[in-house]
């Protein structure tokens, strides 16, 4: 009978905790969750599809004028010698648009976007930090002059009483 029991406490630690061990469960959800019914593989064919579709429709071939501005820049220069003059924007776009319009044309047109803004941020920390030491250095050279006459004035006390 002690076999059997023995052999029975294995048969569930295999079966229940080693399996919880290697493959631990998540926690349950909070009771006000409702539970989602399982999509049936129609509708997962479907989501695939439509998301394949989605996808596929993102990858424009045509990148158009903003990531290839001098190619059309000769037709607008056209268009104003025909006496259209398409009013001109005064403000440049900012970084995240830049970066925007750099990532929908994919790798070659990012890699440069992300360069200009690392550089940029990286001077200006340069320019910080080159600020903060000249700043260190002119008060610890204040506070030096502070204490040399002190020092001088110590230095003079005990000559005098001599």
């Amino acid at each position: 009978m002690k076999v059997r029991v023995v052999c029975r406490k294995i048969y569930d630690y295999i079966r229940y905790d080693l399996k919880e061990i290697a493959f631990p469960s998540s926690l349950p959800d909070p009771p006000n969750i409702k539970k989602r019914r399982k999509l049936t593989w129609e509708e997962r064919i479907w989501v695939l599809k439509r998301a394949a579709r989605l996808y596929a429709a993102s990858w424009v071939r045509d990148i158009g004028p903003d990531l290839h501005p001098n190619d059309y820049k000769k037709d607008e220069m056209a268009d104003e010698t025909n006496g259209e003059k398409k009013p001109s924007k005064g403000k440049e776009p900012s970084t995240l648009e830049d970066l925007a319009v750099a990532a929908r044309g994919g790798m070659e047109t990012l890699r440069p976007a992300l360069q200009r803004v690392y550089m940029t941020r990286a001077s200006a920390y340069r320019d910080a930090l080159k600020s903060f030491i000249e700043g260190y250095q002119e008060g610890v050279q204040q506070v030096m002059e502070k204490e040399d006459p002190k020092t001088q004035e110590d230095a003079d006390l005990p000559k005098k009483s001599t």
